[in-house]
């Protein structure tokens, strides 16, 4: 990040003055394509696409250089199973049934790769068609189950992306990541949902085409049903019934997107989508959060909350330490609670301290190669302080023990408030 991107972002927020970032705004007509690779800068997605909170979908230029595109596809275009098979048979993947609900998802197994690619022929031989039903490969965790050596032969991380909290902090905790490979046939395909936690995503089909429905923030309340639930799927005839679904008049056509091999898509914050696998497909997938959407995430973590104590809120008055039941159910539910999200700000504060306090633009412990930059630090720290303000002062997380946080959350607040002033000289 340049100064003058800093300093365009920087106004950005104030101009929000507190409203939640990328919600509300008129719908684009249509989804940007981005062309060309060299005139295409990172400055350019930052204004154009990641400050306005937009979907786009990058052309097959920019991910010509990564080895999965050679290596896992055959010269016709189609997944490579001796390949794969060869490079990864014994791994044990997570499979989805893409024909059984299971609430607003699909029920998983777990299977060696090896038994999942025999499936997939079977399943082709026979007309896309199994008793099985239709399985889908999801949220393999590829990254996090291969070295650094195996990876730079799989793809590049796109520079576009490279300001990647939510998994720079699993890294740093070394038991989890958000990076993920799905792989399924054609006809597999993902129901309604927004991302995890309201973060980004990035897909990048290596080979096969896509087709995404995409709703921007807010568009998905008139398709919730008379009790405020979310469609499984928003193409059913069942969202036709007026009784079940009175807001439907409200809502408007999705954005819909084909994705060829080799493009990748930008799924902006709290952006619905539903997505199809139009061909036999293979494709590389990250969730990731940043100091654009962090706000978006903490708002997130609010509404779950509140969420969990109406479900609760019978047993408040009999029920000792309610606050803190409420948190652990939280985690359990959304995978993370207001003191793992401290945490997470705390790992991502203390390194943008350390790169400010160094004046170097590498990211302490960071093993890519990617260069954080002075401006990008600088401008992540004021967004770190503002959202840790937020929680700080929220009743909720003030209710929460933090004896052994260290530092403790007004001190952090403090350095990096002093860090905002300091770097108003850069």
């Amino acid at each position: 990040m340049d100064r003058e991107t800093r300093t365009f972002a920087e106004m950005h927020f104030r101009n929000l003055g507190g409203r939640v970032y990328g919600a509300g705004g008129p719908a684009p007509s249509r989804v940007a394509f981005i062309q060309a690779p060299e005139t295409f800068s990172y400055a350019d997605f930052v204004k154009g696409f990641l400050l306005p909170n937009l979907p786009c979908v990058f052309s097959s230029a920019f991910t010509e250089s990564w080895g999965s595109r050679r290596r896992w596809v055959t010269p016709a275009g189609r997944p490579d199973f001796e390949y794969l098979l060869r490079q990864y048979g014994d791994v044990v993947v997570p499979v989805a049934n893409c024909g059984v609900r299971e609430y607003n998802s699909n029920p998983k197994e777990h299977m060696p790769f090896r038994d999942y690619i025999s499936y997939w022929k079977e399943y082709i031989r026979d007309g896309y068609s199994s008793p099985r039903g239709c399985l889908y490969l999801k949220d393999w965790h590829l990254c996090r189950d291969s070295s650094e050596e195996d990876l730079e032969d799989v793809f590049i991380l796109p520079v576009y992306f490279s300001s990647d909290w939510l998994n720079e902090f699993w890294d740093a905790l070394n038991v989890d990541d958000y990076r993920f490979v799905y792989a399924g046939p054609r006809g597999s395909w993902s129901p309604f949902h927004a991302d995890i936690f309201r973060s980004f995503s990035w897909s990048v089909n290596i080979c096969g085409r896509k087709k995404w429905l995409f709703f921007p923030p807010g568009q998905e309340e008139a398709l919730q049903d008379c009790h405020g639930n979310l469609p499984y799927d928003v193409t059913s005839l069942e969202l036709q019934d007026t009784r079940l679904y009175p807001r439907l008049k409200d809502s408007s056509p999705p954005l819909e997107v084909v994705q060829e091999a080799g493009e990748m898509v930008f799924v902006p914050s709290g952006w619905h989508h539903q997505v199809y696998n139009l061909d036999d497909t293979i494709s590389i997938n990250h969730n990731w959060v940043n100091g654009c959407n962090l706000a978006n995430m903490w708002h997130f973590l609010q509404q779950e909350l509140r969420a969990v104590q109406q479900e609760v809120s019978e047993w408040k008055d009999s029920m000792p330490d309610w606050d803190h039941h409420c948190q652990v159910i939280m985690k359990s539910c959304s995978g993370i609670n207001f003191e793992e999200f401290y945490h997470f700000l705390k790992v991502i504060a203390e390194k943008r301290l350390l790169v400010l306090k160094q004046g170097t633009d590498m990211l302490p412990g960071d093993s890519t190669g990617l260069k954080l930059g002075l401006q990008q630090a600088a401008f992540d720290v004021g967004r770190l302080a503002d959202v840790l303000a937020s929680v700080a002062a929220h009743p909720d997380f003030q209710r929460v023990n933090t004896s052994s946080f260290s530092p403790q959350p007004k001190e952090l607040l403090r350095q990096l408030e002093d860090a905002v002033a300091t770097a108003e000289a850069l």
